[in-house]
């Protein structure tokens, strides 16, 4: 009961911070991705040193994600032009070079820690900037857009919680996720898609099928990222990421749904427009 009481608590203080940052402003917002984004590649790269054993500076990774972050991050908001996005070869190959020159870690050790602080964290929590871009996403582009996104990845993740540790039999992936089951997963999915097409009717925001299929995208790869999550700390052989949020663990914990679903939906919202 305790656990539960404080997994709510913090839960909401997480939530009023997302949502009001949103509100505020998309400058607010950047500001709280730049800071999820360095949390998020600290905790990476402690995941991929207890998978590989060893020992890797923190810095280069650092380096490699926030720059790609504020690279992109500015260019979706607007504040430098899509040429300087060339730049973004640096962080890119860095891997590369630092393997060359480094007598202590391999390449692989180096790519593994980098290229998913890149690709996992850093990539995703700039592409959230874009939903305020309506040169980019669309006439819909603001924080009611990003928003509904958040939203629904959250829908889907606490009804699959809920319904699942009620009624879930059948595990979804048990050698990654022993807890997670079809049951869960058809319920987050019921509840999410159901949601989606509430806010649609009555808010005329999305059209029903953009709503509906957003929604989609958020509960398929969104449950992929969670069990992507769960993989490498089952690797590392911890529980969580990290103990930044108690209750809920770290970053990694709270957004893993959100870095794997958001691309997906951009990609969606490139091609819809």
């Amino acid at each position: 009961m305790k656990n539960l009481i404080t997994r709510t608590f913090y839960g909401l203080i997480f939530a009023l911070i997302v949502v009001g940052s949103i509100l505020l402003s998309a400058y607010v917002f950047a500001i709280l991705m730049l800071v999820v984004t360095v949390i998020g590649t600290i905790e990476m790269n402690r995941l991929i040193i207890f998978v590989n054993k060893t020992s890797i500076r923190l810095l280069p990774s650092l380096f490699v994600s926030t720059s790609a972050y504020l690279l992109i991050g500015l260019h979706a908001l607007g504040l430098i032009q899509s040429d300087l996005l060339s730049l973004l070869v640096f962080p890119i190959f860095f891997p590369f070079l630092q393997s060359l020159f480094s007598t202590k870690n391999a390449y692989s050790e180096l790519a593994s820690i980098q290229f998913a602080s890149l690709f996992l964290v850093a990539l995703p929590s700039a592409l959230t900037l874009y939903f305020f871009n309506d040169k980019i996403v669309g006439s819909t582009a603001g924080p009611v857009l990003l928003l509904s996104v958040i939203v629904m990845i959250w829908v889907n993740d606490i009804f699959a919680y809920l319904i699942g540790s009620q009624f879930g039999r059948n595990r979804l992936f048990e050698r990654v996720s022993p807890k997670k089951s079809w049951e869960g997963s058809i319920g987050g999915l019921f509840f999410t898609l159901g949601g989606a097409a509430l806010f649609a009717q009555y808010t005329g925001y999305l059209s029903l099928n953009q709503a509906l299929a957003m929604a989609s995208i958020v509960v398929v790869f969104g449950s992929l990222g969670d069990l992507i999550e769960s993989m490498l700390k089952r690797q590392a052989g911890v529980k969580d990421s990290g103990t930044l949020i108690p209750g809920h663990g770290g970053i990694l914990d709270r957004f893993d749904a959100t870095f794997f679903a958001i691309p997906f939906v951009f990609v969606y919202l490139i091609i819809a427009q």
